[in-house]
């Protein structure tokens, strides 16, 4: 299983873009991206200089409902 590593904030909004999401859209210290058919919003922490940990990027990707593969092939 391939292994996950922390990402920019920007990556991971290229990835939810890919995926049919639409934004960012700001909201406090989080953008959101927000998938309308699917009526979902995902948060991402948009810290200068700070990555988005492992541990967020795997709740994201169970909230989507797809595999560890699908998202690094994003």
């Amino acid at each position: 299983m391939p292994k996950l590593t922390p990402l920019k904030a920007e990556e991971v909004m290229k990835k939810l873009r890919r995926l049919g999401f639409s934004g960012p859209f700001p909201g406090g210290k989080h953008a959101r991206m927000v998938h309308l058919k699917k009526a979902k919003i995902i948060p991402v922490p948009v810290h200068k200089g700070k990555d988005v940990s492992v541990g967020l990027i795997r709740e994201i990707i169970n909230e989507l409902g797809i595999s560890r593969e699908e998202w690094i092939r994003l």
